[in-house]
């Protein structure tokens, strides 16, 4: 199966809707124009399109795994996740001073959308990445955000979820 991202329409969104315009008018955010969101959702599509949905299928078939002590990612998604990271994919929202790109939260929801529906199981490790990072962005002390946030921006580091429900084993 392929996948094509809807560009078309997610460009009409932002601009006719959401009025990306006016977003790009806002402190912080000049560089978000509709030029810049066009050149971005069209290499996220490339990048969804022809790195991150060829792997959909695998990741259902060969998942990761942990035996002994040992995870083995799913095929592909090791060097996937390294050009998701090369790409700067990971800092589209975070601030340029950790190392992202610091574009609007509505540029950012198309690219996350893209990459949510080619392959949702890759999707996974950025979405807790993010969540992570918010949280550092948040509540975290300045030193924490200085040895955290730029390794996680990257894409050297991923976030996590912990969970500690009695009843989660």
């Amino acid at each position: 199966m392929t996948y094509r991202a809807p560009l078309k329409d997610m460009l009409f969104v932002m601009n006719e809707l959401a009025d990306l315009d006016a977003v790009s008018k806002l402190p912080g955010f000049e560089d978000a124009t509709p030029e810049t969101a066009q050149a971005v959702l069209d290499e996220a599509a490339k990048f969804n399109e022809q790195v991150v949905a060829p792997l959909n299928r695998i990741g259902d078939t060969d998942p990761s795994s942990w035996k002994d002590g040992v995870v083995t990612t799913t095929p592909g998604f090791k060097d996937a996740f390294r050009q998701f990271g090369e790409g700067g994919w990971q800092g589209v929202l975070h601030p340029q001073e950790f190392g992202g790109q610091g574009l609007p939260k509505l540029i950012a929801t198309a690219c996350n959308e893209m990459l949510n529906t080619a392959n949702l199981s890759f999707a996974l490790c950025p979405l807790l990445t993010d969540g992570a990072i918010e949280a550092l962005l948040t509540a975290g002390s300045d030193a924490q955000k200085a040895a955290f946030l730029p390794k996680l921006i990257s894409g050297e580091w991923t976030g996590t979820m912990n969970l500690t429900e009695p009843q989660a084993g």
